[in-house]
Formats: C-alpha cells, structure tokens, sequence
C-alpha cells in the first residue's frame, strides 16, 4: 500500500499570516510553488495558493499590502504522512481541494498535491474524480 509519505513533496514553504499578498506571490516566484502553508506562531492555520491570489484578491479589488490569513483558505483538511494514497485522494475529492498539508506530531512536513498522486500509476480515476470536483471558495 503507498502511503502519502511515498509522494509528498517534503519542506513546504510556509508564511505567517500577518505577511502581506505580495509577500506571499514572491515566495511562490522564488520558490517555484503554487501554494503556501499558512503558520501562526508556527500552527498550522490554513494554506494559500496562487488562484487564491488572483480570485480573492485581484478579483475583487484587493491590493498587494493586504494579509494573507485573510485569504488563505483556514483550517484546511490534512492527512498523516502514514495515510494511504487512496484515502488522501478520497480527501481532496471529498473537500474539492488539490493540496493537503501533510502533517506529523502537529508538524507540517509536507504538502500532498494533485501532481504528487499523478506520479503514481493507478490514482487515474480517483484523480479524475477530484479534477471534476467544484474548486473550493
């Protein structure tokens, strides 16, 4: 059985809350990455990612010096680095997200995304159920 520990793409990038949304789409430019663990104190209190940016920020009128806990998606849905492929992909299908912080002891350790289960050979329905879920708000 693959775990999520297989496939995670370890050491996320993580911001606090109080960093500004230009802050954080420089750490995606200089970090090539499309998300970003959101941390207060460093706890876990959501993730934040490009689209995030553009729909609740540009979208609607927002500006570069706004905070990213304002628009970062809180309290996300995470799994263990233990958990199976299988049940992590039932997660992101179920919630309508593509990313899941992966999380050990209270640690973020990792982020499991839609491109780490596209490596493994047989996700290709689940993956397909996920894609076709409503992006989350």
């Amino acid at each position: 059985m693959a775990t999520v520990a297989d496939v995670l793409s370890p050491s996320p990038i993580t911001v606090e809350t109080t960093a500004t949304v230009r802050e954080a789409a420089e750490l995606m430019r200089e970090h090539d990455v499309g998300d970003l663990v959101v941390v207060e104190q460093g706890r876990l209190v959501g993730i934040v990612t490009d689209r995030d940016l553009v729909v609740r920020v540009l979208a609607v009128g927002g500006g570069s010096n706004d905070p990213v806990g304002q628009v970062a998606t809180g309290s996300p849905v995470v799994v263990g680095p233990d958990d199976d492929l299988v049940g992590a992909a039932r997660l992101m299908a179920t919630h309508a997200v593509r990313r899941l912080p992966v999380v050990c002891e209270g640690e973020v350790v990792g982020v499991l995304s839609l491109g780490d289960l596209a490596v493994r050979h047989n996700a290709g329905p689940v993956l397909g159920a996920i894609s076709q879920a409503p992006a989350s708000s």
